[in-house]
């Protein structure tokens, strides 16, 4: 995928390298103007925020009508990035219902602003991703918020409906992720 991707834009790139060199100067002005306030509309798409963790906390014991799909990842994690598109799937599925998907990122801080950032944007979740600074989490966080979760390992989803919760540590398939939502929205 990324380097479908890549080649992409190497090709675009190149492509309007070309178309320039026969533009007047007025025109390449213009140009110029309008990438530069597409990049900033990009750069304020990305709107994650950072929580505590006792926020963190907060937010995951909701007790509602809704059903919260929170996932715990990270940038690096193969197994979180193979899951991704499920949930995304799903999040289109179930876009009129009372259902909200979150995104914990739990990758280093120095990485927020361009790992992090690029995953948001490519996949359009900025809205989605809670930033959660690993370094703030002891094993309390763990205890108090989950049954089966010490920290050890990602990816781990925690569903929550009203009083029902549910667990899922490691990858999801997207047959899992589907039995799981739909059991909790029955």
């Amino acid at each position: 995928m990324k380097k479908i991707i890549l080649s992409t834009l190497i090709l675009t790139a190149l492509y309007s390298c070309k178309k320039e060199g026969n533009k007047t100067e007025d025109t390449a002005v213009t140009d110029s103007v309008s990438v530069s306030d597409q990049t900033a509309a990009v750069s304020e798409a990305y709107t994650s925020k950072e929580l505590s963790p006792e926020d963190v906390g907060k937010y995951l014991a909701q007790k509602n009508d809704t059903l919260y799909v929170t996932n715990f990842f990270a940038t690096w994690c193969g197994p979180c990035m193979r899951e991704i598109p499920h949930f995304k799937n799903k999040m289109q599925e179930l876009k009129d219902k009372p259902v909200k998907f979150t995104f914990i990122n739990l990758d280093d801080k120095a990485e927020w602003n361009s790992a992090v950032k690029m995953f948001a944007q490519e996949n359009q979740l900025a809205g989605n991703i809670i930033l959660l600074d690993g370094q703030k989490l002891d094993p309390t966080f763990f205890t108090n918020n989950f049954k089966q979760w010490d920290g050890g390992s990602i990816p781990f989803t925690y569903l929550r409906k009203g009083d029902q919760t549910d667990e899922y540590l490691g990858m999801m398939t997207e047959e899992v992720l589907n039995a799981k939502v739909d059991a909790l929205l029955k």
